[in-house]
């Protein structure tokens, strides 16, 4: 398999056309009747990343993180298409997450997913995150569920690489 996860901006035509299409499988899934804005913000700062995942040289995934607290790292956006899941993108994209925020001074990394994404659910768990309390505005979200990890000093073994 050749796969490449890379930097990229969240403001490239490839990048927004990743997102929008998470956001309409997130439309669908959680039957929103308006759908969702799928701009990013905080990406200016300079401790958030942006990557995109290539398979056989076709984007076919994104992730995103970016600051919450000096010390915690938000993850943003992981999406992978439909006919790349299962081959071990999602994981790829969430290796290099982490490095560059270990890379970047943070200590702690979370998430927010829904319980309508029983995989995402699966994948982080089988990643070491742990269920933590709801925060910002997925505080009081009944739907979603929140995830945390704290961040080694060490580079995670992995198969890939990112430009």
């Amino acid at each position: 398999m050749s796969l490449r996860i890379e930097r990229a901006s969240v403001n490239v035509e490839e990048s927004r056309c990743l997102v929008a299409e998470l956001w309409a499988e997130v439309d669908r899934l959680y039957e929103n009747a308006v759908p969702s804005r799928s701009e990013l913000s905080g990406m200016e700062d300079p401790r958030a990343s942006f990557v995109i995942a290539r398979l056989h040289g076709e984007a076919v995934g994104c992730g995103a993180i970016r600051p919450l607290t000096e010390v915690i790292s938000e993850v943003k956006r992981v999406y992978v298409q439909p006919h790349a899941r299962r081959t071990g993108v999602a994981r790829a994209i969430m290796d290099v997450l982490e490095q560059l925020a270990r890379e970047t001074g943070f200590t702690g990394i979370w998430l927010e997913t829904g319980l309508r994404q029983p995989a995402a659910i699966r994948l982080y768990e089988s990643l070491g995150y742990t269920r933590i309390a709801g925060f910002g505005d997925y505080k009081d979200d009944p739907l979603s569920v929140c995830y945390g990890k704290q961040l080694s000093e060490t580079r995670p073994r992995g198969r890939t690489s990112r430009g």
